[in-house]
C-alpha cells in the first residue's frame, strides 16, 4: 500500500484528508504538536475515526523538534498542512509564530524530504498570499500579501519552489481559498456564527458585510488535494482550489440563516487589519491540470456543517433542551449516550464524510484559539502542526 504522511494530522481539514487516504487504502502517518490523549477536545474529536484504523500511525510532536527522517521513510506523498492561520495574528508580539510555524518548519521538512524518493510533496497554501492583487486571482498573477500569515505562507511557497530547483523535490502547491465544514476551529467563522446563532447570541460582522469570498467545501478540498498528490499533470504546478461561486458575508448570512430556519441577529465590529476586500479564484488551471470541479454549494455546505454542529454538541453533552429541539429530537437520544452511533469516520459506509468513494468528492494541529478570528479570514482554512 502506498504510504502517505500528512502534517497538522489533527486539524480542521488534516484529518479529513487522513481518512480520505485510508478509506482510499493508503497506510497514513500523521504529525500534529497535538496529542488527542492531551485533553485538546478538537484533536480528539477529528482523530476519533483516524485512531481505530489498523493503518494510521500517529506522531505527536513538533516539525522543528521531531526526528522527521524516520517518521518519512519510505514516504511516497508528503501532504504539508500543518501551519499557523489567521490574518488577524502576527502583527504584534505573534509574528515570530508565524515566521517559526510556516517558514521555519516548512524548511525543515523540505530538508528532511531530500533524498528521500518521496513521489510528491503537496504545500497547502492560502489565498491570502494574493492579497491585494485585483480579483480574479490568478496563480501566474501578482502576489501582494496584507497580513504577516500571507507574507510566511508565500516564503513557504518560494522555499517550495527552490527545493525543487535544487534538489529535485517533486511539489505541487495548493491556494485554498476559505474553507469551511464540519470540523473548523471554534474560532473560524461558520462554526462560531452557527454557535453563536443556535444559542440565541448575536452574530459579530467585522466590517459592513460587503466583503466577497470564494466559499470552498472541506470535502472538494480533499478530492482537489488527493487529485494534486497524483496526477502527473500538477507536478510543479501552484493551483487555485476554490468553490467557484463567490458571495459576500452579508449573501452568507442569509444562507445561513435559511439553514438554522431563523435569520441571525447581526452585530458590526471593527474590520479586519489584514482582511482581502475579495477572493475570487481563477478555476482554468485547475480544471485542466486536476479535471476537477467543486461539488458541494454554499447552502448544502452549511446544511452539513450544521448537522455535524448538532451532533458535535450532542457528543459534548452541550444540548440540555435537545427534547424542544427539533433537529436534535431528529438525531436522537442514542447521540447523546453513545457517542460512537453519531461519530464521524471512515468506518461508516453511508457516512457523508471525507469524501466520495468514486473520487468525485483534505492540517497541522498547533490549533491556538482565537488566532483565526476574523471576517472570514483568508486563513481559515489553514492547518498548523
Amino acid at each position: 500500500m502506498p504510504l502517505a504522511v500528512v502534517t497538522g494530522c489533527a486539524g480542521f481539514i488534516g484529518s479529513h484528508l487522513v481518512e480520505r487516504l485510508l478509506r482510499s487504502g493508503y497506510t497514513v502517518r500523521g504529525i500534529d504538536r497535538r496529542s488527542p490523549a492531551g485533553g485538546d477536545p478538537e484533536a480528539r474529536f477529528n482523530l476519533a475515526g483516524a485512531l481505530g484504523h489498523p493503518g494510521f500511525e500517529l506522531h505527536v510532536g513538533d516539525l522543528l523538534e521531531l526526528d522527521l527522517p524516520p517518521i518519512l521513510a519510505g514516504a511516497d506523498y508528503i501532504l504539508h498542512l500543518a501551519a499557523r492561520p489567521g490574518v488577524r495574528g502576527g502583527w504584534g508580539d505573534d509574528f515570530d509564530g508565524y515566521v517559526r510555524d510556516n517558514f521555519l518548519a516548512t524548511q525543515r521538512l523540505l530538508r528532511a524530504c531530500t533524498g528521500t524518493g518521496v513521489r510528491r510533496l503537496v504545500l497547502a497554501s492560502t489565498s491570502a498570499v494574493y492579497g491585494a492583487a485585483r480579483p480574479p486571482q490568478r496563480e501566474r498573477g501578482p502576489t501582494r500579501p496584507l497580513s504577516p500569515y500571507g507574507v510566511t505562507k508565500l516564503a513557504a511557497e518560494h522555499l517550495v519552489r527552490m527545493y525543487g530547483r535544487q534538489h529535485g523535490l517533486p511539489w505541487t502547491i495548493l491556494r485554498y481559498f476559505t474553507v469551511y465544514g464540519p470540523r473548523q476551529r471554534p474560532d473560524m467563522a461558520f462554526r462560531r456564527m452557527l454557535a453563536d446563532a443556535r444559542a440565541g447570541r448575536p452574530v459579530r460582522v467585522y466590517g459592513d458585510g460587503s466583503q466577497v469570498r470564494d466559499f470552498t467545501y472541506v470535502d472538494d478540498v480533499v478530492a482537489a488535494t488527493v487529485l494534486a498528490m497524483r496526477q502527473p499533470q500538477a507536478a510543479g504546478k501552484t493551483l487555485n482550489v476554490a468553490g467557484g461561486s463567490p458571495v459576500s458575508l452579508r449573501e452568507a448570512l442569509a444562507v445561513l440563516g435559511e439553514v438554522i430556519g431563523r435569520p441571525p441577529r447581526v452585530v458590526h465590529v471593527p474590520p479586519t487589519t489584514g482582511e482581502m476586500p475579495v477572493t475570487r479564484a481563477d478555476m482554468t488551471r485547475t480544471r485542466e491540470c486536476l479535471g476537477w470541479q467543486p461539488r458541494v454549494g454554499l447552502a448544502e455546505g452549511l446544511s452539513r456543517q450544521w448537522t455535524w454542529l448538532q451532533r458535535r454538541l450532542l457528543q459534548e453533552g452541550l444540548l440540555p433542551d435537545w427534547e424542544e429541539d427539533p433537529e436534535s429530537r431528529r438525531l436522537g437520544r442514542a447521540g447523546r449516550e453513545d457517542p460512537s452511533s453519531v461519530r464521524t469516520g471512515w468506518e461508516e459506509p453511508g457516512w457523508v464524510g471525507p469524501g466520495w468513494e468514486d473520487g468525485r468528492s483534505v492540517g497541522g494541529g498547533w490549533e491556538e484559539p482565537g488566532a483565526a478570528g476574523t471576517g472570514w479570514g483568508e486563513g481559515e482554512g489553514q492547518e498548523h502542526g
